[in-house]
C-alpha cells in the first residue's frame, strides 16, 4: 500500500483500501462524486471550476447539498448499501466547511478522488480526520443507467 497516502489518512493503515486511478488534476472529488470526471467542482474559484447554474457559490453545506440536488440526489440517514441505489458523503470540518466528497460503491465500498492524487477505494469513515473532516451529509439517488463503478 501507498505510505505516503496512509501517512495522510493513518486510519487506513489498518484497513483495506486501493489506489484504483493513476494522479489527475482534471477532475476532483466533488466532481467524481457527481459522476464527472472532466471538470474540477468547487463553488469559488475565479472561473476555473464549475458549478452548476443557479447553486449558491458558496462553501456551506446547504450550498453542496442543493449542487447535489441537481444531480438527483436527496438526504439520507444511512451510509448503508442499498440495491439500486447510489450514495454520496459529505465531509465537512469542525466548522461545517465542506470538504470532501465520496460516492458508495456497488460492493459497499466507497470511492474518493484526493485532490489532484489518484482515487482510492476505502471504508467510508477511514479517511475522516484532519484533512477531510468528518462525514457530515449522506445523500442517495436511484443508480443511474450509466455511471462509472
Amino acid at each position: 500500500m501507498d505510505s505516503s497516502i496512509e501517512s495522510v489518512f493513518p486510519q487506513l493503515k489498518s484497513s483495506v483500501w486501493r489506489v484504483t486511478s493513476e494522479p489527475e488534476d482534471r477532475y476532483n472529488c466533488i466532481a467524481w462524486a457527481a459522476d464527472d470526471t472532466s471538470a474540477w467542482w468547487w463553488p469559488t474559484g475565479a472561473g476555473k471550476t464549475y458549478w452548476p447554474e443557479g447553486v449558491p457559490r458558496v462553501e456551506t453545506l446547504d450550498a453542496f447539498r442543493a449542487m447535489f440536488a441537481t444531480r438527483g440526489y436527496f438526504l439520507c440517514d444511512s451510509d448503508k448499501l442499498e440495491p439500486g441505489v447510489q450514495k454520496v458523503a459529505l465531509f465537512a470540518n469542525e466548522h461545517g466547511h465542506p470538504k470532501h466528497a465520496a460516492r458508495q460503491l456497488e460492493t459497499g465500498l466507497w470511492r474518493s478522488k484526493l485532490g489532484k492524487l489518484e482515487d482510492i477505494e476505502h471504508a467510508l469513515r477511514d479517511i475522516e480526520g484532519t484533512l477531510y473532516g468528518s462525514v457530515a451529509v449522506i445523500m442517495k439517488r436511484s443508480m443511474p443507467a450509466t455511471t462509472e463503478r
